[in-house]
C-alpha cells in the first residue's frame, strides 16, 4: 500500500492539488463539448492515434519500428501548430466563453423585448412573402468590424426599416444587416462563409454566411430563404430550420438571456415537432 501510494505521489497531495485537477477537468471537460457532434473529435482521434502509434514504436517499446517512430516523430512536432489551425473555431469559442460574464444577461428590457418583437414580425413577413434576409444579432462579441464592411446605418429597430432594407431590387437587400445595442447598426454587410463541409448542398450563401458568423461569434443568425420561404436560426454553427414566429421569438429569448440549457430544450422539442410533421 505505501508503495502504491509512493508511486502516485498521493503522500505529496494538498487541496491544491486537489484544486489543480478540478480545474484541469473543467477545462478539458469544456474543450470535449466544443468539439462534440463535430469533425474535430475524428482529428482529435487521430492526433491521439498518432500519439500512441509514436510511443509503442520506439525504443523499449512494444514494437520497435525506427522508420515509424522517427516520421512520426517530425510530424508530432508540427502537431501544435496543426491543432491551433485545425481547432481555430472551437478554440476562439473557448476564449469568448470564458471571456463572457454569465451574469449579464440575465434578463432582458421591456424595450429589448419590443424590438424583438419587430424583428420577428418582420421575418414572419418576409417569409410569408418569400423575400431573402439575413439579420445577425450582436450579444457579447461585438461585430464593428463585420458591420464596417457594409452601410452604416445606426437606426432604431422597426419593421418597416427591415422590409424596406430586404425589399428586392433596392441597394441594400444584399448581405447582412447586424443589430446590437438596439440599434440596426448596419446594412448590406459581408460576412465569412462557413466551410463546413457536412452542411446540405440545399443551402446557398446565405445560409452559409449565417451559420459562418456564429462560428467565429456567439452572434445569433436569422435567415430567411427566398425559394422555400422557411425562417432558420443559427448559432454556434447550428441551424435550426422551418421556425414558425412563435417558436422563432421562443428561441431568442432563451438564447439572449443566456440560458443553453432551456435553449437545447426548446431546440430539442421544435425538432421533434418537426420530425412528426
Amino acid at each position: 500500500m505505501s508503495r502504491v501510494i509512493t508511486l502516485l505521489h498521493l503522500n505529496e497531495f494538498s487541496l491544491m492539488s486537489l484544486l489543480d485537477i478540478v480545474i484541469l477537468a473543467i477545462i478539458i471537460y469544456q474543450l470535449l463539448l466544443l468539439i462534440r457532434g463535430t469533425r474535430n473529435v475524428q482529428m482529435l482521434i487521430g492526433i491521439v492515434f498518432m500519439i500512441i502509434m509514436y510511443f509503442i514504436t520506439g525504443s523499449g517499446g512494444i514494437i520497435e519500428l525506427k522508420t515509424v517512430h522517427n516520421v512520426l516523430g517530425y510530424i508530432l512536432f508540427y502537431i501544435p501548430l496543426a491543432i491551433i489551425v485545425l481547432f481555430q473555431n472551437p478554440i476562439r469559442r473557448a476564449l469568448i466563453s470564458l471571456g463572457r460574464n454569465p451574469l449579464s444577461r440575465l434578463n432582458i428590457t421591456a424595450e429589448e423585448k419590443k424590438s424583438l418583437d419587430e424583428i420577428v414580425l418582420a421575418a414572419a413577413s418576409m417569409a410569408s412573402k418569400r423575400i431573402g434576409a439575413l439579420i445577425i444579432l450582436e450579444k457579447s462579441v461585438g461585430l464593428r468590424n463585420f458591420a464596417e464592411t457594409g452601410i452604416l446605418l445606426d437606426a432604431n429597430i422597426s419593421y418597416d426599416l427591415l422590409m424596406n432594407i430586404f425589399s428586392p431590387n433596392t441597394p441594400l437587400h444584399d448581405g447582412a444587416v447586424i443589430i446590437g445595442e438596439g440599434k440596426i447598426k448596419a446594412a448590406s454587410c459581408y460576412l465569412p462563409l462557413t466551410l463546413n463541409p457536412e452542411l446540405s448542398k440545399d443551402f446557398g450563401t446565405r445560409h452559409r454566411a449565417g451559420i459562418g458568423i456564429t462560428e467565429e461569434t456567439d452572434a445569433l443568425a436569422i435567415i430567411i430563404s427566398e425559394e422555400r420561404g422557411v425562417i432558420s436560426l443559427a448559432c454556434e454553427g447550428r441551424i435550426l430550420e422551418d421556425l414558425d414566429a412563435k417558436g422563432l421569438k421562443e428561441l431568442l429569448l432563451e438564447h439572449l438571456q443566456t440560458r443553453p440549457e432551456k435553449v437545447k430544450r426548446r431546440e430539442s422539442e421544435i425538432m421533434e415537432t418537426a420530425d412528426e410533421a
